[in-house]
C-alpha cells in the first residue's frame, strides 16, 4: 500500500494515510471542507492515550489539529465536531475540557454516547472549513 494519498482531482482528495485494516482515510479535501474521520486520543507517534476523560478529550482535539495540519487548518477553522462519548456520564467533564482547550471557536457541536466507541472513552468526527489555495 502506498503512503501517498488518494486523489480524484485537486480538490478532492485524501489526507493522511490510511490504516489497511480501516476502509477510510483519517480525513478528506472536497472543495474548500475537510471532512476529519472519527479520531481518538493518540500521542503524536499514533499510540493510543488511555487516561481521564479530561486527558482523551485534550488528546483526540490535538490528533484532529494534527490531521488538518497537513492542510494548512487549525481549530480555529473547524466549523463543526461530533462527539461521541463511551459514558454520557462524561459529558459536564468532557465539556469544560473540550471549552478550556478549543476555546472561543465559533463552531456547531454534537455530543452523543455511543456503545461502539471501544477501547477509549471518546471518539470526535470534524468539518472544517479551508478555502484552497
Amino acid at each position: 500500500m502506498s503512503d501517498t494519498p488518494a486523489r480524484k482531482s485537486d480538490h478532492h482528495y485524501a489526507i493522511g494515510k490510511k490504516n489497511p485494516n480501516l476502509p477510510f482515510h483519517p480525513a478528506v479535501r472536497a472543495g474548500d471542507y475537510i471532512f476529519v474521520s472519527g479520531q481518538v486520543p493518540k500521542d503524536e507517534n499514533n499510540d493510543m492515550i488511555d487516561g481521564t476523560i479530561e486527558e482523551e478529550t485534550i488528546a483526540t482535539l490535538k490528533t484532529i489539529e494534527r490531521v488538518i495540519a497537513h492542510e494548512g487548518a487549525t481549530l480555529s477553522d473547524v466549523v463543526r465536531i461530533t462527539t461521541y462519548l463511551q459514558d454520557v456520564r462524561d459529558f459536564g467533564r468532557y465539556n469544560r475540557a473540550f471549552t478550556q482547550y478549543i476555546g472561543d471557536a465559533v463552531l456547531a457541536r454534537t455530543t452523543v454516547e455511543a456503545r461502539a466507541v471501544i477501547n477509549t472513552k471518546i471518539e470526535m468526527d470534524a468539518i472544517v472549513y479551508k478555502p484552497l489555495g
